[in-house]
């Protein structure tokens, strides 16, 4: 981690509990616990950084040998605090993290795959054309989904995009969940060619379709013109959490790892 400010700053480094509600990765508040976070400990908990300097520090998650089978979540955060005094009478705490996906089972590494089961092309509330993808997850370990849409062959000859899907969608093994792509009010109704692409880590889906968006609301869904697919294995995935800065990072559970934070910039 690094201070880019101008001023010293005293960072404390701990693991928090975490979970996933609603198709999103939560954090629990403050510094409170799970199974994951009593594993976890992080070395050196407490890093005195001037300005322009950086430090290196490592987390260890030690499982036990009887734990139970399945995924534990959780955040290992680099925190700043700085508190009230005689100019300032409010304190102020800022903090980022790295996620922790932590999976127990025998076998391996669990397989990741999804589904893009249906294609529904909407308008929202303030006219702009939306296409709903309802996601799958087919596989034995979380996916964090993230994406793109192109538009071809609209009127005219027309192409737009890429278009980027609305990130913080998460689902659990066996869940489903919408995956939303919105684009500029101006855009004609169509009929466009749409080409959407679907990713979690390194896990794509891709299908094609015929869409025209409707005037308003929700249309029918569309007939998957085509489908396609590439799985490749895969232990450590990253993905950007938009204003949070936070790194994703995963680990096969049943041995004792040593891995770096990542970086702070404060």
């Amino acid at each position: 981690m690094s201070n880019t400010s101008g001023h010293r700053m005293q960072v404390s480094l701990y693991p928090a509990a975490a979970d996933i509600r609603g198709h999103a990765f939560v954090f629990a508040p403050d510094r409170a616990p799970n199974e994951l976070t009593s594993w976890t400990t992080v070395t050196p908990a407490e890093i005195d950084l001037a300005p322009g300097r950086s430090r290196r520090a490592w987390s260890t998650v030690k499982v036990p040998s009887d734990a139970w089978k399945g995924e534990r979540y959780g955040v290992i955060w680099a925190q700043a605090t700085a508190e009230p005094d005689e100019t300032h009478n409010i304190g102020l705490a800022s903090r980022v993290g790295v996620r922790m996906y932590l999976d127990i089972g025998p076998g391996g590494e669990p397989p990741s795959d999804m589904s893009i089961d249906r294609l529904t092309p909407e308008r929202d509330a303030a006219g702009r054309p939306v296409l709903a993808a309802q996601v799958h997850n087919t596989g034995g370990r979380t996916l964090d989904l993230s994406g793109s849409l192109s538009l071809s062959d609209g009127p005219g000859g027309l192409r737009a995009g890429p278009y980027p899907a609305q990130l913080g969608v998460t689902l659990r093994p066996g869940e489903a969940g919408r995956l939303a792509v919105v684009m500029d009010a101006r855009l004609p109704e169509g009929p466009w060619k749409a080409d959407l692409v679907v990713r979690s880590g390194l896990v794509k889906r891709e299908v094609s379709a015929t869409v025209a968006f409707p005037k308003a609301g929700a249309g029918k869904p569309v007939t998957l013109s085509s489908t396609s697919r590439l799985i490749l294995p895969a232990v450590v995935v990253a993905s950007a959490l938009a204003a949070a800065g936070l790194v994703a990072w995963r680990r096969r559970a049943r041995s004792q790892s040593r891995i770096p934070t990542k970086g702070i910039n404060a």
